[in-house]
């Protein structure tokens, strides 16, 4: 059973009318970069919960979390409208397995993400580890309109810092000049994603971590299998290591 620590909210920013991220000043958490907590309100006498990844690295000391509001959800929406100083409580006990300790050594690490699914990346992006690993990191964030590309100058200060690392937006549903148009599924079939990433897509050389929409986990693994990666698991290690708490 975890137990249930109070937090208090530092900072609630709005990116857009429906995205926001809360940064919570709470008891030290021992988690690794990529895990994901339960965070919780007390509404109508009821504590109502659900999971958010970190977007901090694990050693710092201010938890972060990007969510999207639900109109009808019975949590999101209140968390949507906390106020800095306002108590939310945050379960004990991080778990999750889309950590690179569960990711096998390669040339290329991918991060496929869709929505709020950039979270768990962008806390393994600020640890060293992916770095250390891998020759190139190429984080991949795909989402329905350009407000939604959250967290540019986090992004941005990696492309300066990072020479290895690369990232790419797509943006399905209006034209960016900076995007890609379009599904991730679709654009690993027709080779657009390995055109501008500058790396081939193969068993050998590359490691996928996908999270976000269920559509894009189902049909992009099924694309990447098609290519000839599998399934990453403990006792058969492969290429593909998918994480879903929808």
């Amino acid at each position: 059973m975890s137990a249930w620590l109070t937090g208090k909210v530092l900072e609630n920013k709005p990116w857009t009318d429906t995205l926001f991220s809360l940064r919570v000043e709470c008891q030290r958490l021992n988690f690794t970069a990529g895990q994901f907590v339960r965070i919780a309100l007390d509404i109508g006498g009821a504590r109502l919960a659900r999971p958010f990844s970190f977007v901090n690295a694990p050693d710092d000391p201010v938890m972060e979390f990007y969510g999207v509001i639900v109109p009808e959800g019975p949590l999101s929406p209140s968390l949507a409208r906390l106020k800095a100083g306002d108590p939310l409580h945050v379960a004990d006990n991080p778990s999750g397995f889309l950590v690179l300790g569960e990711v096998p050594p390669a040339d290329d690490l991918w991060l496929l993400a869709t929505g709020t699914g950039i979270a768990p990346f962008l806390s393994i992006l600020r640890t060293e580890t992916p770095w250390q690993r891998y020759r190139k990191v190429i984080l991949v964030h795909a989402v329905r309109h350009a407000s939604e590309l959250v967290y540019k100058e986090v992004i941005l200060k990696m492309q300066e810092e990072k020479r290895q690392f690369k990232c790419i937006s797509f943006v399905s549903r209006e034209a960016h000049s900076q995007s890609l148009a379009g599904r991730i599924p679709d654009a690993i079939r027709d080779g657009r994603l390995e055109a501008a990433a500058g790396t081939q897509i193969a068993p050998e050389r590359s490691q996928f971590m996908l999270c976000g929409n269920p559509g894009m986990l189902k049909e992009g693994a099924a694309e990447l299998m098609a290519r000839g990666l599998r399934k990453n698991r403990r006792r058969t290690p492969g290429q593909i290591t998918v994480e879903s708490f929808w």
